[in-house]
């Protein structure tokens, strides 16, 4: 076993190998850019080694660095976690070249699977079914519209560099291709650095379903499968293990098929066979076929974890050292079902747009399982992906972890972002999800119910309303003033209303809050706080911010009474940035009439494109940015003129 390994990574997996490693008697080094100077895996590593800017370009993809970093500490190998350098085989080379050991595959299995059209032939000739469609080299429009034309309509357009749904492009009409088709080749192009594509039949009711495998160079085991058909916009959402639905037969054709996917590169620690599966007539065992093969542990592997009882990093970690495989294939088994979710800093009702934030508060329930890479006063930062954690239950059967994971969520507690709590928890509580019926556009049909923002009923109201004036701890004054109750107010905004709140202390464990017409009792019964009778849910106050916990959590703005209300915005007639990032392109000037939903500009932010739209038709007045600028949140890009100036003119 090593001595001592570098991880080169950040965040939740960092913090997941560190876990490992320490159980195994395994030193770590810890690395960091200016962004994650203070954070949690830097915290809990044995050392750690700054390696230059907030950027990746700038710190974690500088493989140079990094090999540097592990040969001065004396680290024997490197973990790349997932993302980053983790399936870069020049990477792999460079460590092996420098005397250390690369805990994963080697260069030429990552090579195997790195091109998804050269994967699917390789696959093809070891005798793992295979999605019909065009994976050649000819990238000319014209040819590629034809072999869509004889695969047949639906396809999807795919980068054949990619991964977590870039450059992908969902084709229904030949009408619709060549736009989808420039489209993807962008994104691609961007994303990868590579803009070629393939076609792809789309199965029409398709689910996800992955396959755990791990080798030691020769042979192979599989650790049963994961189903990951929650997704949006090809992001994966809520995960299971094993895949509702499953058959014994179905269990052991694609064990099969991904253990000879492994076999077929020489494949050495833990990967993932991903499946498209066919669900429109149950799971059957001539319907599903290759997608491609993540040559790195996966983002949820924590779920497979929670059915065998494998520790997947130490397993990564003994091997990596030199170990065979620590069990074979008929000493693994499945034990009970569980779920993950993953919690984002993003805005749900904004189309998911990524957030920032520092976390005034970040505390998870016992009986799940949490990975984190961030904790409170932690900064959620624009320059990585924005997950705050990952959470797993486990029970005997999926309804009991279903419910399991739906408490959990429920009482999870976040404050000082936005987050997709109430998404998640949404989902649980989906009625099809419930029953196991899923397939990957589950989220896309009910997204509508899905976002429901939540409105505060009176007892939260008149819980943030006690909090902001400090009247839930104790040690205030005792609440009466020349013999008679006192009374305080407050003005408090949920989203964009206001509202005014009279609390009429009539003692330091009875108030009486008001509201228009509504009237709350607040009383403090044996240490716990109760409204109308309610119990009420946990509470702070930080920032000018009252958090209530209830509802996957409820943010007010606590108004100052000497702040005048703020003059009235351009409103429609500005388009600012909805989050921080690169303007990728402009495609509007200054006096160009532009229409309602035109688009005006392209953003790009946490690895994704997202085009700004105008909001209504006018002239464009001024265009505030251009190509290639860095912008901050709420920066303002384009400005449309006032409509009774268009009007005069």
């Amino acid at each position: 076993m090593f001595e001592k390994i570098l991880i080169a990574n950040r965040g939740e997996i960092a913090c997941r190998v560190i876990e490992s490693a320490r159980a195994l008697g395994v030193r770590t080094v810890a690395v960091y850019s200016d962004a994650d100077s203070a954070s949690k895996h830097v915290a809990l590593a044995d050392e750690a080694v700054y390696i230059g800017g907030s950027a990746p370009a700038e710190s974690y993809l500088r493989g140079d660095v990094l090999i540097g970093v592990a040969k001065e500490t004396g680290a024997q190998a490197i973990h790349p976690g997932y993302g980053f350098l983790s399936e870069n085989p020049d990477f792999v080379e460079a460590v092996e070249a420098a005397g250390l050991v690369f805990i994963g595959p080697s260069a030429s299995a990552i090579k195997a699977m790195g091109l998804k059209d050269a994967a699917k032939a390789l696959m093809h000739e070891a005798g793992v079914p295979v999605v019909p469609g065009y994976h050649g080299k000819n990238q000319d429009p014209e040819h590629l519209a034809g072999a869509a034309d004889g695969i047949g309509y639906p396809v999807l357009i795919k980068a054949v560099a990619g991964g977590g749904g870039k450059g992908m492009r969902l084709v229904e009409t030949p009408s619709a291709f060549m736009d989808a088709l420039e489209s993807a080749k962008g994104e691609a192009k961007t994303a990868f650095g590579n803009e070629d594509v393939l076609i792809e039949k789309f199965v029409t009711q398709p689910r996800h379903i992955e396959v755990q495998v791990f080798g030691d160079g020769e042979k192979a085991v599989h650790l049963f499968e994961r189903d990951c058909s929650l997704q949006r916009r090809h992001q994966k959402v809520i995960e299971e293990a094993p895949a509702p639905g499953m058959t014994a037969e179905m269990h052991a054709a694609m064990g099969d098929a991904a253990v000879k996917a492994a076999e077929a590169i020489g494949y050495k620690g833990a990967g993932t066979v991903e499946f498209i599966v066919d669900g429109s007539r149950g799971l059957r065992a001539d319907g599903f076929w290759f997608m491609e093969m993540n040559t790195r542990l996966q983002v949820e592997h924590p779920v497979t974890e929670a059915i065998t009882g494998v520790d997947l990093v130490e397993w990564q970690l003994r091997v990596a050292s030199g170990e065979g495989l620590p069990k074979r294939q008929d000493e693994l088994s499945i034990t009970g079902h569980a779920f993950e979710s993953r919690l984002y800093a993003e805005d749900v009702p904004k189309g998911f747009l990524p957030a920032t934030g520092t976390l005034a508060h970040l505390a998870f329930p016992e009986g799940a399982r949490a990975d984190s890479g961030v904790r409170t006063s932690d900064t959620i930062s624009p320059f990585y992906d924005p997950m705050i954690a990952k959470i797993i239950t486990h029970g005997p059967s999926r309804a009991v972890a279903l419910k399991r994971m739906a408490r959990a969520l429920a009482e999870t507690q976040v404050a000082g972002t936005v987050t997709n709590l109430s998404f998640l928890g949404a989902l649980c509580a989906h009625e099809g999800f419930a029953a196991g019926d899923v397939d990957t556009g589950l989220i896309g049909r009910d997204l509508d119910s899905l976002v429901q923002a939540p409105l505060p009923s009176d007892e939260e109201r008149a819980l943030a309303a006690l909090v902001a004036l400090g009247l839930t701890g104790a040690g205030w004054p005792t609440g009466f003033h020349l013999w008679s109750a006192m009374k305080r107010q407050v003005r408090l905004c949920f989203k964009d209303e206001a509202f005014d709140v009279v609390v009429e202390s009539l003692n330091e464990a009875a108030h009486d809050v008001s509201f228009g017409d509504t009237r709350v009792e607040a009383r403090c019964v044996g240490g716990r706080w109760r409204l109308n009778g309610q119990l009420a849910p946990d509470a702070m106050l930080k920032d000018g911010k009252a958090y209530v916990f209830a509802q996957y959590g409820l943010s007010f703005d606590v108004i100052d009474p000497l702040e005048r209300a703020a003059s009235v915005g351009a409103g429609a007639a500005l388009i600012e940035a909805p989050m921080p990032g690169l303007v990728k392109a402009v495609f509007t000037r200054a006096g160009e009439p532009v229409k309602a939903g035109d688009r005006l500009a392209i953003l790009e932010a946490m690895k994704m494109e997202h085009s700004l739209l105008a909001a209504r038709d006018g002239i464009v007045a001024e265009v505030l940015c251009e190509a290639g600028a860095q912008v901050e949140a709420g920066a303002a890009l384009i400005r449309l003129e006032e409509e009774d100036a268009e009007a005069a003119a």
